[in-house]
């Protein structure tokens, strides 16, 4: 019995320490297949989005990039281009980079990644279940944003319709 119960510590403690603690944790790819980390931005607000092409809310990007711009001394916007709703990001990284190009955006874009389901990526299956004021679950349509502090903690989300350049976000610059 007191196997069982050292068996059953050990699991819990090893689980427990795997989980994340801060988005810096995760390995990722720029659309460009180069490795990042989210940690060479400690020190500023990370704006993450998961973005698609062919989405009603695709003119974001303009306002993402305005508000990069705005507050580019203390913020980076952070897009993970994904195909998760209505086969709005088909495209491979060409037709992505001229989306974004279309759209007058310049800020970093992750490869394509899974924001829910089964295939979901490490980090938005943290996204999605970690602690924050507003609502955790699964990302519901293209262009949610998740807002990350300065040491990498999710502070707040928001849902698709927020636009990047409201008061809903800026307050929180």
């Amino acid at each position: 019995m007191k196997t069982l119960a050292l068996l059953f510590s050990l699991i819990f403690v090893t689980a427990v320490a795997k989980a994340p603690e801060t988005v810096y944790t995760f390995k990722l790819k720029t659309l460009d297949n180069a490795d990042f980390s989210l940690a060479k931005y400690k020190g500023k607000k990370i704006l993450i989005v998961n973005t698609a092409s062919k989405c009603g809310y695709t003119p974001q990007f303009k306002d993402l990039q305005k508000l990069a711009d705005l507050y580019k001394d203390k913020l980076v916007i952070v897009g993970f281009p994904a195909n998760n709703f209505a086969n709005q990001e088909p495209g491979s990284a060409a037709e992505i980079k001229a989306c974004q190009a279309k759209n007058e955006a310049s800020f970093l874009l992750t490869e394509k990644v899974s924001v829910k389901g089964d295939d979901i990526s490490p980090l938005f299956k943290y996204l999605t279940t970690a602690a924050n004021p507003d609502f955790t679950g699964d990302v519901k349509w293209n262009f949610e944003k998740f807002l990350i502090d300065e040491n990498g903690n999710l502070v707040h989300r928001f849902r698709s319709a927020v636009v990047p350049t409201s008061q809903e976000i800026t307050k929180y610059l």
